[in-house]
């Protein structure tokens, strides 16, 4: 018995050994194992981690290509701006920090929040902007507190330089930094959160062409994020250059013609359809939506009833008034249903069953013929000449001129105004045209509307025999050091099968608005330069009463078309005055101003010096006392 109970002690202890002995083996296993991948399979993956830990990505971003005028003026370039970033990895209180930020920023705790968040998903270490467009002084006090401050950067960032400030702003458009929207369309792959890129106009609809391609330094840094040396450097490419076909001086004279006033010109070589001014007022200062805009100025921009914020030369879309005349005029031309001496008496108004349509003129112009017609703008004669072309013959005739649709300017959003049918009235409105739509249509009212550059285009090509030209705002793309990338021609969009005789009619009728007694675009005269044009009034509301004060918004729009010179055309310009009222009185005078700023620009006429320097009494070289002979002055309720 004892001898079997020591046998049997004697056993266990061999029996723990063992158990001992092969739980230390796995353990070993294990670890060698585990060594081994971390050593072998992880190595690369854990080496990365290693770098990373004290490497870091600065991006460079690139800078925009710059925008110059058709002679070579810069009008866009860049300058620097200082952003503040974050790299979220380096930071261990992120509310601490944030509330350090607000106090040194002044900035908005909510807004840097809601960045900082937005940045969550992208590669470790890449800083994240939370603020642009910082001040000098608040970049200084950054940098005092640098130490203090565990992952911040400050970057730099070029942003746009508007070297003429406002000048062209609705054309040169503005930039700000990218959308959470933005950033998931495919056609902004590549960008980050924090980036700038066009928001309007060239800035907009050339972003691909200006932006440039970001570069970048691969730095090492110190426990403190200090700068100890640059390991790699991939330098930013600068984006391309525009030249465009606008010309500055012709600009800024176009601008200065508008004052105050509301509306809208565009002013375009006719042989090649190059736009050289292109007006949209009031302006707005597109320096501002680089950064934090003001809420006082967003305020005034909002409530401002002139709209400056909108582009009225690419999206005004406005009844054309008397200015539609040319075209129903040469639709009567080439329909044979009247000539050079047809002619309809007109009374003051038009019977067409129970309705009366009146004309501008309340005592009636009596007898006339197409070219007093036109000269006089007399709507009865347009009336009936519209009730016998009906208007499915009177749209296609606007139509030959591409009218109806957009030009193809080259700009986002450009609207493509309206040329009525009945078809379209049918499917529309679900009823349909009656003859009186058509009897308003004829004058340029009703359902037509045309935006300024459809009535620069439409005034071009009939001083050019109906050779319609796309309108183009870029002469051509270069690179950096002004080589050419990309030269842009005309382009004919089409032909308006018209023939030279009807032509010659109406542009007797337009020399004779602007050069005959009682033509009612005489304040569109300039010296030494044969101008023809034609006047329009478009009506906005309908007043019964209009004897009392109508208000600002319900006045009548003005405008005026016109080209020069009358023998040999090479400008067009199209004027738009937002309830201006009149087109003789209000947007003729202006579109005299900007031809006589071009050829002034062309040295065809000679700008008068101011009074005290040589010239006469009286004269204060604005040219308006070239328009004051009898019979250039429309009276006030004239077009």
């Amino acid at each position: 018995m004892n001898g079997q109970r020591f046998i049997r002690d004697t056993q266990e202890p061999k029996r723990q050994l063992v158990v001992l002995l092969i739980a230390v083996g796995v353990f070993f296993f294990i670890l060698v194992t585990r060594l081994w991948y971390l050593q072998i399979i992880k190595a690369e993956d854990f080496q990365s981690l290693s770098e990373n830990n004290r490497l870091r990505l600065v991006p460079v971003a690139a800078s925009r290509g710059t925008i110059f005028d058709r002679n070579g003026a810069v009008l866009v370039s860049n300058r620097p701006s200082f952003s503040v970033a974050v790299i979220p990895q380096e930071v261990r209180d992120r509310d601490w920090l944030v509330d350090q930020l607000v106090t040194l920023l002044g900035a908005d705790r909510d807004e840097l929040v809601k960045k900082w968040e937005k940045g969550k998903g992208r590669a470790r270490y890449y800083p994240i902007v939370l603020a642009s467009g910082i001040t000098r002084d608040q970049l200084e006090l950054l940098e005092e507190k640098r130490l203090w401050l565990p992952g911040i950067e400050v970057e730099m960032k070029p942003v746009r330089q508007y070297e003429n400030g406002t000048l062209a702003a609705h054309l040169l458009g503005y930039i700000g930094e990218i959308s959470d929207e933005e950033l998931k369309n495919p056609a902004f792959v590549g960008y980050n959160s924090g980036d700038y890129l066009g928001k309007s106009g060239i800035e907009r609809s050339w972003e691909e062409v200006l932006h440039g391609h970001d570069g970048g330094r691969q730095i090492e840094v110190d426990a403190r994020g200090r700068i100890l040396r640059t390991i790699a450097e991939t330098p930013p490419t600068m984006g391309s250059s525009l030249v465009l076909t606008i010309d500055a001086q012709l600009q800024k004279r176009a601008e200065q013609a508008f004052g105050d006033q509301a509306g809208a010109a565009v002013v375009m070589e006719v042989n090649t359809g190059e736009i050289l001014a292109f007006v949209s007022n009031p302006e707005f200062d597109p320096a501002l939506f680089a950064g934090r805009m003001p809420p006082e100025i967003w305020k005034q921009y909002l409530e401002d009833k002139r709209h400056p914020l909108e582009n009225k030369a690419l999206k005004g879309q406005y009844p054309p008034g008397s200015t539609y005349k040319i075209i129903t005029a040469l639709a009567g031309l080439e329909e044979g249903i009247v000539d050079d001496h047809t002619t309809v008496t007109c009374k003051g108004s038009y019977a067409l069953g129970n309705t009366t349509f009146r004309c501008w003129d309340k005592k009636g112009h009596g007898a006339v013929d197409l070219r007093r017609a036109l000269r006089e703008s007399c709507d009865v004669y347009f009336y009936v000449l519209g009730e016998k072309l009906g208007i499915d013959r009177l749209s296609a005739y606007a139509q030959k001129f591409a009218l109806g649709a957009p030009m193809g300017v080259g700009l986002d959003n450009e609207k493509g105004g309206l040329i009525p049918t009945s078809a379209w009235k049918l499917q529309r409105h679900k009823t349909r045209w009656f003859q009186g739509d058509t009897l308003s249509a004829a004058i340029g009212q009703g359902y037509v509307l045309m935006t300024p550059i459809q009535l620069a285009s439409m005034t071009a090509a009939i001083a050019t025999d109906g050779i319609v030209y796309r309108p183009r705002l870029v002469k051509r793309i270069i690179d950096r050091d002004g080589k050419v990338l990309r030269e842009f021609q005309p382009e004919i969009i089409t032909r308006a099968d018209i023939s030279p005789r009807s032509f010659k009619s109406v542009k007797e009728g337009l020399w004779a608005v602007v050069n005959e007694s009682g033509g009612t675009g005489g304040m569109s005269r300039i010296p030494d330069v044969r101008v023809a044009g034609k006047t329009g009034t478009s009506q906005v509301v309908k007043l019964r009463d209009t004897r009392g004060f109508i208000p600002y918004q319900y006045r009548d729009h003005a405008l005026f078309v016109a080209y020069a010179p009358y023998e040999h055309p090479e400008v067009a310009v199209a004027v738009v005055i937002e309830h201006g009222e009149h087109g003789g009185s209000a947007a003729a005078p202006i579109a005299g101003s900007i031809l006589r700023a071009y050829f002034e620009g062309k040295g065809v006429i000679r700008r008068p010096v101011k009074a005290g320097k040589g010239t006469a009494a009286g004269d204060d070289g604005s040219g308006e006392n070239a328009t004051s002979d009898e019979g250039a002055q429309p009276r006030e309720d004239q077009e």
